[in-house]
């Protein structure tokens, strides 16, 4: 037990809280624009998925990481034009649209990776590069901190920065605005001149965009190869942590991060002789436990505004 708490205590469990929470904090990014946009975009998932073997068979081929994280990226932003295509150009449902996409890339990786591979399990076969890690000048050499903040994957430190922009790009610009307004009451906002379909459209595209960048940090930096479901449904954990952040991207990271702090304690926990198969279960248990707590904070919030709208509608009529 000495040992469990000196690892839980340790810098080097921190870092990995920031390591295993940067897909979570993508996804969550890509669920919150669309929402925000009045499209739910449940292919976060799959969309992982896609992207993060393209950006491993490009590196493969290309030699060069950043080409791959290019193609990586626009592969994310075309399933999200792709479910904008259905959704909202053909008017399909959004939840079957959606299912079926998860559904084609979880199938269509695994037929693509054994047409490239002749191997159904993963991409080891492939010589693929990896995004390379950042050491932070001067705070690298600080003991504890230079182990929690430096060392990271580049995709870790623009998952960060994504929270900012994200916050920046919704509330300071006026595509933001634009975007606000679609999904709050499309019908008002193309009164007044605005193409609601091309900004969900946009929404949609930047939603692919940072889900590619979890999937490609799946692939590209947490492991060095493709693995066949690698996402283990950390995108639809994305999607659990926006609905807890409640539709702020700090709330969202925030939320990401206990989720983050529950899947590093499950890889903690499997040096101490527990079966592995409960110690998979701990993240979405962790989402479930989150889910509900939202649901009651919610609930309480929405019957306290309710009950103030009675005492003022008393104190008016009194």
């Amino acid at each position: 037990m000495n040992g469990f708490w000196s690892v839980i205590f340790s810098a080097g469990f921190v870092a990995t809280i920031i390591r295993v929470t940067t897909p979570i904090i993508f996804a969550s990014m890509a669920c919150l624009i669309a929402k925000k946009a009045g499209v739910r975009n449940i292919t976060i998932e799959g969309t992982m998925l896609v992207s993060a073997l393209a950006g491993v068979v490009a590196s493969a081929y290309l030699k060069n990481v950043w080409l791959a994280v290019l193609i990586g990226m626009r592969a994310g932003v075309g399933i999200g034009l792709f479910l904008g295509y259905f959704h909202i150009i053909m008017d399909t449902d959004i939840w079957l649209t959606g299912i079926a996409i998860n559904l084609i890339a979880n199938g269509g990786t695994v037929f693509a990776m054994f047409a490239i591979t002749g191997d159904k399990g993963s991409t080891a076969s492939l010589a693929s590069l990896t995004v390379p890690n950042i050491n932070i000048p001067i705070i690298k050499d600080i003991p504890i901190l230079g182990e929690i903040l430096s060392g990271h994957s580049f995709f870790t430190y623009l998952a960060i920065v994504s929270v900012i922009v994200m916050y920046v790009l919704l509330y300071k610009t006026p595509l933001g605005l634009r975007i606000r307004a679609v999904g709050e009451y499309s019908m008002a906002a193309e009164s007044v001149g605005e193409n609601s379909n091309r900004i969900k459209l946009i929404a949609l595209a930047l939603s692919g965009m940072f889900a590619s960048f979890g999937g490609m940090f799946m692939s590209m930096s947490y492991a060095s190869r493709f693995v066949r479901d690698m996402m283990a449904g950390r995108g639809f954990i994305g999607i659990a942590a926006e609905s807890m952040g409640g539709g702020h991207p700090f709330g969202a990271a925030f939320a990401a991060a206990i989720f983050g702090v529950a899947d590093a304690l499950a890889n903690v926990l499997q040096s101490f002789s527990i079966p592995s198969e409960l110690l998979l279960m701990i993240p979405y248990l962790a989402t479930i436990v989150g889910l509900v707590l939202y649901s009651i904070r919610r609930q309480e919030a929405e019957k306290k505004r309710i009950q103030k709208m009675r005492q003022s509608n008393t104190v008016k009529e009194g």
